[in-house]
């Protein structure tokens, strides 16, 4: 018994083994923590595209859209000079403009009833643990409000440009407009609550309601690492935590507006908040890396997926500023990112104009200076945007898509196969079309394919180079009993709630 258990403990004292018999698998881990060390790097990049696109969308309100509309004014107050050569009074956009500027009006009048004094003092004599419950369930609200409230200005802006010789199938411009002003004055009072509660829990004097809004972005952790993800469902997290990290930026430059305020505008006391202002960011930032990096290791999605979605970001971009566009940049970054301009500004507005008091000659003319300095940031955001989007859709080698949209029969559900066999006969590649701009529509694809333009939108353009292949390669009898898989070209922000996609 003895040598034998000696005999025992040198063979394990002893014992070799030699990785390489097992080497894909350990090449394999090898990989998986490679990957995890690029998604900081690859979800920043894509983080830092999305964000300026939010703010390039969130400018056109205060700098393009009022001169828009002021155009568009003036062209229907002089339309009787130049005579009805044209059927329609005014163009769908300036339709589209018309009814912007005048939702963001009304609205902001109508934030003039209610008082942020009176908001603040009620929601700082509640407990902490009713403002964390608060906090949690403004978030949620926001969610769901924003999924229909893009509905319900995609509906008003048809409803008003829809062409008069069809069958009326609507309950009229009017209700609808009524709607939009409900839904934008509704929407921008949450995000007022939303603001008060960051305020609130910056000026408490333990921080401790700070520290636990904090700690409830690791809850988001929980509540997504540990479900099955494909790259659809990570494109959508993706795009959403983009608005989300956007809005909160927005309102953190509320918080520190209307501080200021309270302090006489003293220098001193943004330096108070600079460190409350680093810990919100920060937080976001990690939980964001964090979340993504275990994701993308549970679901075995490599990090390149993240420049697909900066290229499908991109393509909506560039796709946007075509000549006959389908819809206006800052209604396709509503739909893919969720992100909806109009209540965020009203918001902003009425903040910025009972925090600063405009007074003198000398006043006037710093604000008009401020504004010449909104539309040249615009202007320069929107050239370098424009820029990089071409270079990366040129990168993911999605040119032809800008002028070869498919032909879906139904909105949003494409088969791979429908998709190859179009690819296949129809497609035209840009060396052959010439040099063409990719902003510029070319001038043979509206006898080439005139259909294309009636039918089809800027949200159900063709997949992304690696898109069909999975679809190809299934029986044609598994393919009837199952449905298609959306891709990121054909999803967005509202098809689904939450990170469900069928």
């Amino acid at each position: 018994t003895d040598l034998s258990l000696l005999r025992f403990i040198s063979a394990e004292l002893t014992r070799g083994y030699f990785l390489e018999h097992n080497e894909a698998k350990y090449t394999e881990r090898r990989e998986r923590v490679y990957t995890c060390m690029r998604i900081p790097k690859e979800l920043e990049k894509l983080m830092f595209f999305g964000i300026f696109l939010c703010l390039d969308a969130f400018l056109y309100v205060f700098t393009l859209l009022p001169l828009r509309v002021f155009l568009a004014m003036f062209r229907f107050i002089t339309l009787p000079c130049y005579g009805l050569r044209d059927r329609r009074l005014l163009q769908p956009a300036q339709v589209c403009d018309i009814l912007k500027g005048v939702i963001l009006v009304i609205c902001y009048f109508m934030m003039h009833y209610v008082d942020y004094s009176m908001m603040y003092h009620l929601i700082r004599g509640q407990s902490v643990i009713k403002l964390y419950i608060i906090y949690n369930m403004l978030e949620v609200a926001d969610r769901l409000i924003s999924s229909f409230g893009q509905d319900i200005l995609d509906a008003l802006y048809w409803t008003a440009t829809e062409p008069k010789e069809r069958k009326r199938a609507h309950i009229g411009v009017i209700p609808h407009f009524f709607m939009a002003v409900l839904y934008v004055f509704l929407h921008a009072i949450l995000i007022m609550v939303q603001a008060t509660t960051l305020n609130v829990a910056f000026n408490s004097h333990n921080k401790s309601l700070l520290t636990i809004m904090m700690s409830n972005n690791f809850v988001e952790i929980k509540g997504s690492v540990f479900k099955k993800f494909e790259k659809n469902n990570l494109f959508q997290m993706s795009n959403s935590d983009i608005k989300e990290r956007f809005t909160n930026y927005v309102l953190l430059l509320i918080v520190c507006l209307r501080n200021m305020e309270q302090f006489s505008w003293n220098p001193d006391h943004l330096w108070v908040l600079f460190p409350d202002v680093c810990m919100v960011v920060a937080s976001e930032i990690a939980v964001d890396i964090v979340k993504h990096a275990f994701i993308t290791k549970f679901n075995d999605i490599t990090a390149d997926v993240y420049s697909e979605y900066r290229a499908s970001l991109a393509f909506d971009l560039v796709s946007s500023r075509q000549k006959n566009a389908y819809t206006d940049y800052s209604d396709s970054v509503s739909r893919r990112m969720g992100f909806i301009p109009l209540p965020l500004a009203v918001l902003l507005i009425r903040v910025v104009t009972s925090s600063i008091k405009v007074q003198g000659v000398l006043a006037y003319v710093c604000v008009v200076l401020f504004y010449c300095g909104l539309i040249s940031l615009k202007v320069l955001n929107s050239i370098v945007l424009l820029g990089k989007s071409c270079q990366y859709v040129k990168e993911a080698k999605m040119e032809e898509k800008l002028f070869n949209p498919v032909l879906t029969a139904t909105p949003g559900k494409t088969s791979g196969k429908q998709q190859s066999t179009f690819k296949s006969t129809q497609g035209i590649s840009t060396d052959e079309n010439g040099s063409t701009s990719v902003t510029n529509q070319p001038v043979h694809q509206k006898e080439n394919t005139p259909s294309l333009l009636v039918t089809s939108n800027s949200d159900q353009f063709l997949t992304t180079p690696d898109g069909e292949e999975k679809d190809i390669s299934q029986d044609s009898s598994e393919l009837k009993h199952r449905s298609a898989k959306k891709d990121l070209l054909e999803i967005d922000r509202f098809t689904i709630c939450g990170n469900r996609i069928d």
